[in-house]
């Protein structure tokens, strides 16, 4: 633990040493000169600078023109529905049913309906049984078993009324 120095050494152990002389061949110093990364000898702040300003504009534009491209597609999307829906609207009330008239249909087959729903009244004793299970459904409300005598009559009822039609119509 102790037999290391804690002073750091003056020759670092991962330093590389050529066996010759390190050289450069003259295509790389010529790729180098050419290069527009290589900093211009009398200003070199102003090329990276300049560089990067270039770049951030270009990415500028370019982002400006697809923006516009986007906003181009989408507006004539936005029209090409708004077409499509006063065209369904031409077309819903011209040869379709438009919804107010539909609703006014609905309601005048309702009340035909209901004025065809009872033929004759009931008799009595069905209605009778009848308002018993209402009103026993109404108070016990959460216990609608505690019902079953009531159902019980109302069904009775209904099977002595459907006895009589039957024996109506057979004869």
């Amino acid at each position: 633990m102790g037999a290391n120095s804690s002073k750091p050494s003056d020759q670092s152990p991962h330093a590389w040493k050529a066996p010759g002389p390190v050289g450069v061949s003259q295509d790389v110093v010529e790729s180098l000169q050419a290069s527009s990364e290589v900093s211009d000898p009398v200003d070199p702040e102003h090329s990276d600078t300049s560089r990067a300003q270039t770049l951030e504009l270009a990415v500028q534009a370019r982002v400006a023109e697809e923006l516009r491209k986007l906003q181009v597609r989408e507006d004539a999307a936005l029209k090409e529905a708004q077409e499509k829906a006063s065209e369904y609207a031409d077309n819903e009330d011209n040869g379709g049913k438009s919804h107010q008239a539909v609703s006014k249909e609905v309601e005048t087959l309702r009340a035909r309906l209901e004025k065809r729903k009872q033929l004759r009244q009931l008799p009595d004793g069905v209605e009778a049984a009848r308002g018993d299970v209402v009103r026993c459904l109404m108070e016990h409300d959460r216990r609608p078993l505690d019902c079953w005598k009531e159902v019980e009559t109302f069904k009775e009822e209904v099977r002595r009324l459907e006895k009589q039609w039957v024996e109506k119509v057979v004869r």
